[in-house]
């Protein structure tokens, strides 16, 4: 496949960095972000139902401060409702919405593409063979779970090599919003395809190759926006 031949390359020979160790040292309110997020993103906080900011601490065991800051961002990224004296309510989630996501971030995800072509460093390398790896043991394993938390550190790396913290904070929440339409909607079939998209950008970017990257990136969000258009019509 595409992506065994990419993971041998000897462009990254480095040690990795794990991202469960990264995530270790990570201060609270991010911990609980990314937890929440995950939980959003895999469909744990089902699609319009409500939760309370107390069961939340109690299920991320984390104080109420970081929680609370978790759930202020995510609310502004448009993954929850708060709601006083309701509750905080998920973000519904409507086929056809996947489009519009899709619409919204694909001139990002080029400018992000061509950014870090020209920009990526080693570290960032590391980072993208880390991703590319974990991609490659999903879609061996079948492991739909470990395949959206690759597809998220693809998009970190992503973002870091690009060196456009702008671009970046613009295109994060789509990602999450288009991370939790493929579970919902294409979870089930196509990670090998969607992998080999994926290793052919990462292919470019360290290539240097900013054409080929944001050729790359079209093609990726084409080939989800054929997804969401079959999700649509269901």
């Amino acid at each position: 496949m595409i992506y065994e031949k990419y993971i041998r390359s000897p462009l990254l020979i480095s040690p990795l960095i794990s991202i469960e160790t990264n995530a270790t040292f990570e201060p609270a309110a991010t911990k609980a972000y990314r937890a929440l997020e995950h939980m959003i993103v895999t469909l744990e906080l089902a699609p319009s139902s409500f939760v309370t900011e107390g069961a939340l601490i109690e299920r991320l065991s984390l104080g109420r401060t970081p929680v609370r800051e978790a759930i202020q961002r995510l609310a502004w990224e448009g993954l929850l409702d708060i709601r006083p004296r309701a509750g905080i309510a998920v973000a519904p989630l409507h086929a056809g919405d996947w489009l519009r996501v899709l619409d919204a971030r694909r001139g990002i995800e080029v400018v992000l593409a061509r950014s870090a072509a020209r920009f990526v460093t080693r570290e960032a390398a590391d980072l993208f063979h880390e991703a590319a790896l974990a991609m490659q043991k999903a879609v061996i394993s079948g492991n739909v779970l470990a395949f959206i938390q690759a597809d998220k550190a693809l998009d970190e790396a992503l973002a870091i090599a690009a060196d456009n913290p702008f671009a970046a904070r613009v295109a994060a929440p789509l990602q999450t919003h288009s991370r939790r339409f493929w579970y919902r909607y294409k979870a089930d079939t196509g990670l090998a395809e969607s992998a080999e998209h994926h290793v052919a950008l990462i292919r470019s970017i360290l290539d240097g190759d900013e054409e080929g990257a944001a050729k790359d990136a079209k093609k990726l969000i084409a080939l989800l926006r054929g997804h969401a258009e079959v999700a649509a019509t269901r």
